[in-house]
């Protein structure tokens, strides 16, 4: 066994969706462990698209003469949306008849249509890692949701259920763990944050990270949606962003899972670590105050 997990990890490890919020993350962790990486985007180095299955021919055979036999996975946009277990069937198909022996599958926690993927990863023939996240901590950092803390005042369909958001940092090294390991195959880990914040909590607490008057306020879905769609979000992400607040966010993630725990050894990190780290990135802050500090200038965020 041991043989065969060094043997594993000398080879280059497949990140599809090497430059979103966790693909990019276990990217930078991996390759700074030196492994070797292939990473995808849909318009890099090495492209992938979900929606593009003309071109997957030639990718799985760069795959299957790079040898690579693990892959971390992440559906875009997500697999609650119609048609993605057709597109992970397809997928997992090519990837075994290409050579990959072990799929780590990011999916979310109480969907159940992630776990109709979840089934097919299962059944693939493939060893196979289930990563089962609550909503991300950076989605307040990283996505439009960012727009609304900046200008002062976030307007989200969520009322107060509470959420165990997670630290896209804690999936990454849980992801990477499990690429490296043949402990981990076979297991299915939820992954959450050590306590549950509602949506008005998590705002008063990056308030009080940022040292900003933030304001959270709650708006009818059907608002929000329509909002979304006239600032010319794709239909298909407005429906995401409808089924996350109406099924997904209705209180069954509430409770705080071990999944962190049961990879890692240690404790996930709590949303006001987060909080301060962002912030002092800039996250929050103002353009314009933004490009008077040398400081942050450049900052990933």
């Amino acid at each position: 066994m041991l043989m065969e997990e060094a043997m594993q990890t000398q080879r280059p490890i497949l990140i599809v969706g090497g430059t979103g919020k966790t693909g990019r993350r276990v990217t930078e962790r991996l390759t700074a462990l030196g492994h070797p990486i292939l990473a995808t985007s849909r318009r890099g180095d090495l492209p992938f698209d979900w929606q593009e299955r003309a071109g997957w021919p030639a990718f799985f055979r760069k795959m299957a003469l790079a040898g690579a036999q693990s892959a971390y996975v992440t559906y875009s946009p997500d697999l609650a949306l119609p048609g993605a277990d057709q597109a992970i069937a397809a997928f997992m198909g090519a990837a075994v008849g290409a050579g990959i022996r072990h799929i780590v599958l990011l999916s979310g926690r109480g969907e159940p249509e992630a776990q109709t993927c979840e089934a097919i990863v299962q059944a693939s023939g493939a060893h196979w890692t289930i990563l089962r996240a609550n909503w991300f901590m950076q989605n307040f950092s990283e996505t439009f949701v960012a727009e609304g803390l900046r200008a002062g005042e976030l307007l989200l369909p969520a009322g107060a259920v509470p959420e165990p958001f997670i630290d896209a940092e804690d999936i990454a090294e849980v992801a990477a763990a499990a690429l490296l390991g043949i402990g981990h195959w076979g297991r299915i880990y939820e992954l959450s944050g050590p306590r549950a914040l509602t949506f008005a909590e998590a705002v008063a607490e990056i308030a009080t990270a940022s040292g900003r008057d933030l304001r959270y306020r709650e708006v009818p879905v059907d608002a929000f949606a329509k909002s979304l769609a006239e600032a010319g979000l794709p239909a298909e992400m407005v429906a995401l962003v409808r089924y996350l607040f109406t099924t997904v966010l209705d209180g069954r993630n509430a409770a705080p899972t071990q999944g962190v725990q049961q990879a890692l050894g240690r404790q996930p990190r709590d949303f006001a670590d987060y909080a301060r780290k962002a912030a002092a990135q800039g996250a929050w802050t103002l353009e314009e105050e933004r490009r008077a500090s040398p400081a942050l200038q450049g900052a990933q965020i």
